[in-house]
């Protein structure tokens, strides 16, 4: 019963159908109003001892406020920010790593956290963050995320695939995977993970191919059923696609050229029908780049869908440069759509996501292309089989929560950036909230706000 309790209050936050983001203000400071009153001393013919101590009440009743004021507390944090002396973890261990980049992370900077800069976040990441990722920020007031060895696990089996001699003693011992499937418990991390790997993949110089919303894929806008392959085209959500991977992959796109000559299939456009005169296809022109592929598809919405599904099999023959496929709430994509199709005049049959062309050219990890999808509790589906369909049965891996040194360290940094107080820190309270979280990064961090008032 506590603990349904506990996931109703965190769930509980404003809701986007667009991507989530930051925003670039000094501070995270907010406009919103104290969240609490500080009492005033009353003038009263009291003892002076009397009026000592109620004025020191006063001073700490002033400083615990900002606690709960986003603007004192966005003040006390940049004045902090001139203090190394509280940049200190369990057992005096450094707070944050000094290490610059995610590619020079070793097990070394584990139970640490890593510092990003807001605009170059959103420079990299512009398909948009996971949603727990923007509120720990929020609620923290400063970009960072901690530093977990199942995150340096993840990023190495991916680096070992490109080079293998990189291969660490450490991981010689386990097999290299191509397609991973991240799963297990609620709120363990496994979205943050996926975009720090994104990150870091891009940063090396990858082609990545980023979904943060696979339910995107499955909701929303115009849905035809192709009587050519006997699909269900979305070409709202194409275009989308398509605009999404071109944020940050312009130049590099620019620079590699089409595979296939096949012309491109044309479907329904969004809202308009098909191509008048019966065209069915649309040729490229010789000598066309990966760029003109999904341009083509943004300027024509009859192409949308093609050319995603064409852009698939593209990314398949790109030998280059290293190519990723990062899918976040890939669970939705093994269970129903929200469209539905006529069967008679009184009642409609639920649509299969894998009956979209969009999702059924990109779900199959039953191939040679590195690929890794994270399933979202957030968007929960239903429980899945083990055994799922068009993935290896070796690829689904179970993220884990935070470990006990793990969560000494959040508590630490939760401390650190005046979302416990000092006063009422210790050891032993740190612990009390990782046992009745078990693990749980969003509950900890809601928890974690107890020690203002003990």
């Amino acid at each position: 019963m506590l603990r349904t309790i506990l996931r109703r209050a965190i769930a509980t936050g404003p809701r986007s159908d667009g991507p989530w983001r930051l925003t670039a203000t000094a501070n995270y400071s907010s406009s919103k109003d104290t969240k609490s009153t500080v009492k005033k001393a009353k003038k009263s013919n009291k003892s002076k001892g009397e009026a000592t101590a109620a004025a020191d009440d006063d001073a700490y009743a002033g400083a615990d406020a900002d606690l709960f004021d986003d603007k004192g507390r966005a003040r006390r944090l940049q004045a902090d920010e001139s203090d190394p002396s509280l940049d200190v973890g369990p057992n005096g261990r450094p707070l944050f790593t000094s290490t610059p980049t995610l590619a020079q992370l070793t097990s070394m900077d584990s139970c640490s956290y890593f510092k990003f800069k807001t605009e170059e976040l959103n420079k990299v990441l512009p398909e948009g963050l996971p949603l727990g990722m923007v509120r720990e920020f929020e609620e923290a007031m400063q970009s960072a995320v901690l530093v977990r060895q199942s995150f340096l696990d993840l990023r190495d089996n991916f680096r070992r695939v490109v080079d293998p001699p990189l291969g660490s003693a450490r991981s010689k011992g386990s097999k290299v995977k191509k397609q991973i499937v991240l799963d297990g418990p609620v709120s363990c991390g496994k979205s943050t993970a996926l975009a720090m790997l994104v990150h870091w993949a891009r940063e090396e110089g990858w082609l990545v191919l980023y979904v943060p919303r696979g339910k995107d894929w499955t909701h929303g806008g115009f849905f035809y059923k192709n009587p050519q392959t006997g699909l269900w085209d979305t070409p709202v959500q194409a275009e989308n696609i398509l605009k999404d991977f071109l944020k940050f992959n312009e130049s590099r796109l620019k620079q590699l050229l089409c595979q296939i000559s096949d012309p491109i299939p044309l479907g329904e456009g969004a809202g308009v029908g098909w191509m008048k005169d019966g065209i069915d296809s649309m040729a490229m022109p010789e000598g066309s780049t990966l760029y003109d592929l999904v341009d083509t598809g943004i300027k024509h919405t009859h192409a949308a869908v093609g050319v995603v599904v064409r852009l698939r099999k593209e990314l398949s023959l790109v030998k280059d440069i290293p190519v990723l496929i990062a899918i976040d709430q890939y669970n939705n994509w093994f269970t129903f759509s929200e469209y539905e199709e006529a069967v008679t005049v009184r009642s409609t049959r639920p649509i299969h996501a894998k009956e979209l062309a969009t999702v059924k050219a990109f779900r199959s990890m039953i191939h040679d292309d590195m690929m890794v999808g994270a399933f979202s509790h957030s968007t929960a589906v239903g429980k899945l089989r083990q055994d799922l369909p068009d993935v290896p049965s070796d690829a689904r891996i179970n993220f884990p929560r935070y470990t006990l040194d793990e969560a000494a360290a959040v508590c630490h940094y939760y401390l650190r950036q005046r979302l416990i107080r000092r006063e009422a820190f210790s050891e032993e309270n740190c612990k009390r909230i990782y046992y009745l979280s078990n693990g749980n990064g969003a509950e900890m961090r809601w928890l974690a706000t107890f020690m203002r008032e003990q």
